[in-house]
C-alpha cells in the first residue's frame, strides 16, 4: 500500500468512475486500475465492485476511504502551500540581526518587504555580532556588523554590504565638542564609554587603538547603543557608536569623527544554507543589496 494508491482511491470514490478519476489525476486508465488492484491485494478483499459504468464501495473501501480521504486532503493542502510560497503568498521569513542593523535599518526593510509581500510571516532576533552568529542555525538570513569574525557553519554564504561610519559621543559642553576631527591621541586622553565584548562597533574601536598605540581608558563598559548614549550624556565619558544612531540626536551629544582616517566598517550579510535559500530570504537578500528597487 503507497500513499499514491490511496490517493487515487479517493479520487475513484469521489468521481464514482474510474475513467473519470483517471482524467482528474491526468493518469492513464489502465494506470488507475492497475493502482486499485495492488490496493485491493494488499488488503486481500474487495474495496469496490463493478456497478455498471461506475464504481459502488464494499464495505471494507467505506471504511478506508475515510483514511483516504484525510490523506488526499492533507496532500492538496500541501500542494497550495507550495503552489502559494513559490508566488511568496505566504511562507515565513527569520532574520537575525546585530544592534546597529536591527535598530536603523532592519524596520524600513522589513516594511518595504512586508509591501511586497504582505503574507509572509516575518519575525527578528537580535542581539550583538557575535551572538547572532552563534545563532545562525535559527535564522534564515543576518545582517551584521562588520565580517563574522569566527567561524561559520558550513555552507553559509557571506555578502559585504553596504558601508557604516563610527564616530566618537561626548556631551555638547565636552572640551572636545565642536566641528574639528579629532585624533584617537586626543580621544584617548579621556574615561571610555564602551559597547559589551562581542560587540562589531567595540571591535573596530579596539582594533583602532591598537594600530595607533593608543592606550584605552576604559571608564565604563556597558550593553547596547542606547546605553552608550545615556552614559555619555551622563558624563561617564567619551563613547563610540554608529553615525547612524544620532542622526536624530536634539542637540545633547555632539559627533566627533576620527582624524586622520575615519573608523568606517562595512556590514556583512550572512545566508545560511546559501546554496538552497528559502525564497523569502532570497527575495529579502536581493532587497537588501539593491537587486530589487527599494520602494
Amino acid at each position: 500500500m503507497t500513499p499514491e494508491q490511496l490517493i487515487t482511491f479517493a479520487t475513484v470514490a469521489e468521481h464514482g468512475n474510474i475513467s473519470h478519476a483517471a482524467q482528474a489525476l491526468h493518469l492513464s486508465q489502465p494506470a488507475v486500475s492497475g493502482q486499485l488492484k495492488l490496493l485491493q491485494e494488499a488488503f486481500g478483499e474487495p474495496l469496490y465492485q463493478r456497478a455498471g459504468r461506475g464504481v459502488r464501495l464494499t464495505a471494507a473501501g467505506e471504511q478506508l476511504l475515510a483514511h483516504a480521504e484525510r490523506l488526499r486532503d492533507t496532500f492538496r493542502q500541501a500542494q497550495a502551500l507550495r503552489e502559494a510560497m513559490r508566488g511568496l503568498e505566504r511562507g515565513t521569513l527569520r532574520i537575525g540581526a546585530s544592534t546597529t542593523p536591527a535598530s536603523y535599518l532592519l524596520p524600513y526593510l522589513i516594511a518595504d518587504f512586508h509591501a511586497r509581500y504582505p503574507d509572509v510571516s516575518v519575525s527578528t532576533s537580535n542581539g550583538n555580532t557575535a551572538e547572532i552568529v552563534a545563532a545562525l542555525g535559527s535564522v534564515d538570513i543576518a545582517l551584521i556588523e562588520g565580517p563574522p569574525g569566527q567561524e561559520l557553519p558550513l555552507g553559509t554564504g557571506v555578502t559585504p554590504w553596504r558601508e557604516d561610519e563610527i564616530v566618537a559621543i561626548v556631551p555638547s559642553g565636552h572640551p572636545l565638542a565642536g566641528d574639528e576631527p579629532q585624533t584617537l591621541e586626543a580621544v584617548g586622553a579621556y574615561p571610555l564609554v564602551l559597547r559589551e565584548s562581542g560587540s562589531g562597533v567595540r571591535q573596530i574601536v579596539e582594533r583602532a587603538f591598537a594600530r595607533s598605540g593608543v592606550a584605552m581608558r576604559v571608564g565604563l563598559e556597558i550593553a547596547g547603543v542606547e546605553g552608550v548614549k545615556e552614559a555619555v550624556r551622563a558624563g561617564m565619558g567619551i563613547g563610540f557608536v554608529s553615525a547612524m544612531s544620532i542622526r536624530h540626536e536634539d542637540g545633547a551629544l555632539r559627533r566627533l569623527r576620527i582624524a586622520p582616517q575615519p573608523l568606517v566598517r562595512r556590514f556583512s550579510i550572512l545566508m545560511p544554507h546559501a546554496a538552497t535559500p528559502s525564497r523569502a530570504a532570497a527575495r529579502f537578500m536581493a532587497l537588501c543589496v539593491g537587486e530589487l528597487e527599494v520602494g
